[in-house]
């Protein structure tokens, strides 16, 4: 058994049992960053518990037991789309009977239709529509602030912006400006999928280009629009092209500052292309999914918030997530379509009282945000009897 003699004490009396650790441990015990090296270390660890512990010492650094989430409503105002993602099951050609295409005055009514007390962020990302013009985007955003004053507009991923600024013939800055004046206040992290070429060509041939997604992401923030990261893991990608993607953002955030949250999205294997070729029937593991929220909560030392979307990995086991880095669930998520076409077997949304719940249950402490992470609510004490206390927060 190795032993760590820190100045925090920690890990002192703690087995470290892969020696590669050893100058981690220390790195993050004194708030150092860790090189690309170290992360690879991280990712091939057999060390679990190590790893773990580590990502949990980072996390409550920075937030101590909170753990936040929105109540938030999911929109997808069309599924039509020419790009081709061959991981998407979501897309459909225009005429199919599947496919939808909601006019302004239909997406009014949906968020009507869906309307919630308490309602904060309505997040919108959906298909590349051949045909709308781009006076529709900005007229939606308009609409929406008008028919649901305090709503807080978060739409539209770089991907997206590109492509409005094809329909448009303006440069992407002037469409993020002229979004930002309807009344949109940040923008969702979708698209990135890997930046690695070589996975890109396979997966996403006909999306925005890496740095097109990172130049999009600077301009929003040069606009004062701060956005969110994702990355698609679980699939053909390598663990460095993982490290790679996390890396790029890094840099930006290093530039910018305008990140929230970095959210790591899992493969789902049903229904696409890319599952069919590569004969994948099964999700992810539960300790990949894990590993990789660690890795990403240290290496991403500038980001606030790791964020586990229990979407694709289940309420379960982002419960158990907290431990592992994360600080934030997103949200109640009604209803989501794209990773449930995909074959996502978690609910079609949460209550904002099972998502208190789950937090509680993990013994964290709840904090209802709204789409610009400002804090609207701390719950202290649990709801049902039986769950376990709230930890102390960490100092």
């Amino acid at each position: 058994m190795n032993a760590v003699s820190s100045s925090a004490g920690t890990w002192r009396y703690a087995p470290v049992r892969d020696p590669r650790l050893l100058p981690i441990v220390e790195k993050v015990e004194a708030g150092e960053r860790l090189t690309f090296e170290e992360g690879l270390v991280l990712y091939h660890t057999p060390d679990y518990n190590t790893l773990m512990r580590l990502a949990n010492r980072v996390r409550e650094r920075k937030h101590g037991s909170k753990t936040y989430f929105v109540h938030s409503l999911r929109l997808e105002f069309t599924n039509i789309c020419y790009v081709g993602c061959t991981f998407c099951a979501f897309a459909a050609r225009k005429g199919e009977a599947r496919a939808w295409d909601y006019s302004v005055e239909e997406v009014i009514a949906k968020v009507r239709e869906k309307w919630e007390p308490g309602l904060t962020e309505l997040h919108m990302s959906s298909g590349h529509h051949p045909n709308r013009p781009w006076s529709y985007y900005p007229q939606m955003v308009r609409a929406l602030n008008e028919n649901f004053p305090g709503i807080q507009v978060k739409a539209f991923t770089a991907a997206e912006i590109e492509h409005l600024s094809k329909i448009s013939k303006k440069p992407t800055l002037e469409v993020l400006r002229e979004l930002k004046e309807a009344g949109l206040v940040a923008l969702p992290g979708g698209g990135a999928e890997i930046f690695a070429e070589r996975v890109r060509k396979q997966i996403a041939k006909n999306k925005v280009k890496a740095e097109k997604w990172l130049q999009i992401h600077r301009e929003a923030h040069s606009l004062g629009l701060r956005t969110n990261a994702t990355m698609l893991y679980g699939h053909i990608e390598t663990l460095e092209e993982r490290l790679d993607h996390m890396d790029r953002l890094r840099r930006l955030q290093d530039e910018t500052g305008g990140f929230y949250s970095f959210i790591p999205l899992a493969f789902q294997p049903d229904a696409n292309a890319l599952a069919f070729n590569l004969g994948k029937t099964e999700f992810t593991t539960g300790l990949d999914d894990l590993r990789n929220l660690a890795v990403a909560r240290l290496y991403l030392d500038n980001f606030d918030h790791i964020k586990g979307y229990w979407v694709m990995i289940s309420s379960d086991l982002v419960q158990v997530s907290l431990d592992w880095g994360v600080s934030d669930i997103d949200g109640t998520i009604i209803e989501e379509h794209i990773a449930h076409a995909a074959g996502a077997t978690s609910p079609l949304g949460l209550s904002r009282q099972k998502m208190v719940q789950l937090i509680q249950a993990a013994g964290r402490i709840p904090v209802e945000r709204d789409a610009l992470y400002n804090e609207l609510r701390v719950f202290e004490a649990p709801i049902a009897s039986g769950n376990r206390a709230p930890r102390a927060a960490a100092h």
